[in-house]
């Protein structure tokens, strides 16, 4: 056999544990909480056949060519037409059409981040994330949350203690709307606050959105990018949740410099995004059906939100310790157990009753959260999730009881005040 000699950078990659516990969980009848997936029944099918059969009718030799590395020049004009309605606005010039958000995780780990430089990520983060910026050897430094987001104190307390050290962090990384696992909303207050302490210590902030339209009431809280004044957010988005992923479209927004190096950096990894799908996006974009598609997402995701958090007040046990996070829009949502319990191994109690969700340890960069997991409700029926959480609440309710005589005078169960805060409710 030939011995294959692997850079350092693939000797750091790691599989993910998420995706493959997920696996195990295809067999038939078993109800998944687990993956990030959209409801297919508002897939827009004819939106989309009609708009395949303009891109090649009215642009087919752009639409089957090579396309420019930073974005077929159509689809930019119309994301940066839809980001203005959106409240974001961007000129065409500061956006690179990506493969979804994925890959700009990827690309922007590929521009900033050396071996062991530190970045900060809030704790919990999104496990892609965590992927991404380890295979750059990122040392992750990891600020706690509750209930209104990344907690400022602890944010600048961080940047204050590295920068003392002589290793001043390279970016602030968050999820500001309904972040991926917890679902929490980080309040305008706190946005306001993140903009001001990365400007004192003169750090760039990449802001990681793919839910912020995902939200059931009220006005949007204007994002961290249409709040700086600066020119230090790095904006990401993507059609992955809010319209579909087979396309795989995604985009930066970003000051020129930044937008320089990922084109270069995109040059080297896929040369362009495919013009095809591109040219349908666009189309899509135009006619107003990503807005469309949106308004369905968010009423049905809004019906689905409600029926687990009904079927969980009702029917988990009531428990110090076991709490649950309230969120007010995007996909997830983030519960964490008993301390005691080990979500790994309930997950392989729930598989044979045929109930999963994701651990979450695979959203912590330090391996820890050893009891806390994510809850998707986007994809599953309603029915499904009433029957769902029925099962797992039934294996929280045993494990419970045989860890009770264990562990109920020593408050091994009972969560701090923070975690209570944070997991009790997600205020939007």
């Amino acid at each position: 056999m030939v011995d294959m000699k692997f850079s350092k950078m693939a000797a750091r990659l790691r599989r993910s544990e998420i995706r493959e516990l997920l696996k195990l969980t295809r067999q038939p009848g078993t109800i998944s909480f687990g993956g990030g997936l959209p409801d297919p029944v508002v897939f827009p099918k004819e939106a989309v056949e009609a708009a395949s059969l303009r891109a090649i009718r009215e642009r087919g030799d752009q639409a089957l060519q090579y396309s420019p590395t930073e974005g077929e020049p159509f689809l930019k004009e119309e994301i940066a037409a839809y980001m203005q309605r959106t409240g974001d606005p961007a000129r065409p010039e500061d956006i690179l059409v990506v493969s979804s958000s994925q890959q700009a995780l990827d690309l922007l780990a590929r521009i900033f981040i050396d071996p062991g430089d530190p970045i900060i990520v809030e704790r919990p983060t999104y496990v892609g994330t965590i992927q991404a910026f380890r295979a750059m050897d990122a040392d992750f430094q990891g600020v706690d949350m509750d209930d209104e987001g990344i907690i400022p104190e602890q944010l600048e307390a961080k940047i204050a203690e590295l920068v003392g050290a002589g290793r001043p962090p390279k970016f602030i990384y968050v999820i500001p709307d309904f972040q991926n696992p917890s679902g929490i909303n980080l309040t305008l207050e706190r946005r306001k606050q993140v903009l001001a302490i990365a400007s004192k210590y003169n750090l760039p902030v990449i802001e990681d959105s793919p839910y912020r339209e995902l939200r059931f009431t009220g006005e949007l809280i204007p994002s961290l990018y249409s709040l700086d004044t600066e020119g230090r957010v790095i904006l990401m988005k993507t059609l992955s949740k809010i319209f579909t992923p087979g396309f795989r479209i995604g985009w930066v927004v970003a000051p020129p410099a930044v937008i320089d190096k990922l084109v270069m950096a995109k040059q080297g990894a896929d040369l362009c995004t495919s013009a095809y799908v591109s040219m349908i996006t666009a189309f899509l974009f135009q006619d107003r059906k990503i807005e469309e598609q949106v308004v369905k997402c968010r009423d049905l995701y809004k019906r689905k939100n409600k029926v687990m958090l009904d079927v969980l007040e009702r029917e988990m046990p009531k428990v110090h310790g076991l709490s649950w996070s309230k969120p007010d829009g995007g996909m997830f949502l983030w519960v964490r157990l008993p301390k005691y319990m080990d979500a790994l191994e309930l997950l392989h109690e729930a598989i044979t009753e045929k109930v999963a969700y994701v651990i979450g340890k695979g959203f912590y960069a330090d391996g820890s959260g050893g009891n806390e997991l994510r809850l998707n409700y986007s994809y599953p029926t309603e029915e499904q999730i009433v029957i769902g959480i029925q099962r797992l609440a039934r294996l929280i309710t045993k494990r419970i009881k045989n860890g009770s005589s264990d562990h109920t005078d020593t408050g091994q169960s009972r969560p701090s005040v923070e975690e209570e805060s944070s997991l009790r409710t997600a205020k939007g």
